[in-house]
């Protein structure tokens, strides 16, 4: 086959493929920090809350209001750039069942890591890439990304941030304040963007349960909420100095 023959078969395999694709109105990634500054309980908190979310009323009565195409949902885990894993595959949430059978799925899922840092730009990289493998095509995408610290290793999120709005895609943050009291305001500068992006902030893994439920229904709704961009405070500003000259090193 020659090379033109073969560029006409591939272009041709894309189309069909996305012919194929299954419309939902949402696809979301939920993408949860396990790297080592969490630990094992906190990790049992993060996956029972959002468990528990997708069996609340609140929650399933507002994927029922989509209609019959429902949303698609997939969970990974990250931590160092080279520790990314997809823990619970694509799935089809339209009903009380199959909402239940991903609750179900994230209810059983181990941790996947727990000594990495916190290289939160090769995870949405990752993310990224995900959008093409779950045989959906959402009118909607968004990545749901929770961690409570800085990205400390490899590349920023700044870069992923930018492609993904370029790409229409929506990135979301739940920052976990317990270690980092300025994380929300970093994330709203380094890690969201696109249309409606917002950071719920959290105090406590106690509260990460409830926070979810907010989140998931801001994002199933698309409601979208300007906010004011926030300044950076100094130590925020040095801790991302002396990363990128370690970087440079």
């Amino acid at each position: 086959m020659t090379l033109r023959a073969f560029a006409l078969a591939f272009g041709l395999w894309l189309i069909a493929a996305a012919a194929w694709a299954r419309p939902v109105e949402l696809e979301l990634i939920l993408a949860v920090d396990v790297s080592a500054s969490v630990r094992a309980e906190e990790f049992d908190l993060q996956m029972h809350g959002y468990a528990d979310a997708f069996r609340t009323p609140q929650v399933l009565e507002a994927i029922k209001a989509l209609g019959k195409d429902g949303i698609a949902v997939t969970m990974m885990q990250w931590a160092n750039p080279d520790q990314r894993e997809v823990v619970v595959n694509w799935t089809r949430i339209h009903d009380d069942a199959s909402a239940e059978d991903f609750a179900r799925a994230v209810d059983n899922t181990p941790r996947s890591f727990d000594m990495g840092q916190t290289a939160m730009g090769h995870a949405l990289e990752f993310c990224l890439g995900l959008f093409k493998s779950g045989g959906f095509e959402g009118r909607r995408r968004v990545i749901d990304v929770s961690g409570d610290g800085y990205s400390n290793r490899g590349t920023l999120p700044n870069a992923y941030r930018d492609e993904a709005v370029k790409r229409g895609i929506t990135i979301n943050g739940l920052a976990i304040t317990t270690k980092e009291k300025f994380l929300p305001g970093y994330y709203q500068r380094n890690v969201i963007g696109g249309p409606g992006a917002f950071v719920v902030a959290i105090n406590s893994y106690d509260e990460f349960a409830s926070a979810i439920v907010a989140k998931l229904l801001r994002e199933i709704r698309g409601a979208h909420v300007s906010e004011a961009p926030i300044a950076p405070p100094e130590n925020e500003v040095a801790t991302i100095a002396r990363f990128r000259a370690t970087m440079m090193d």
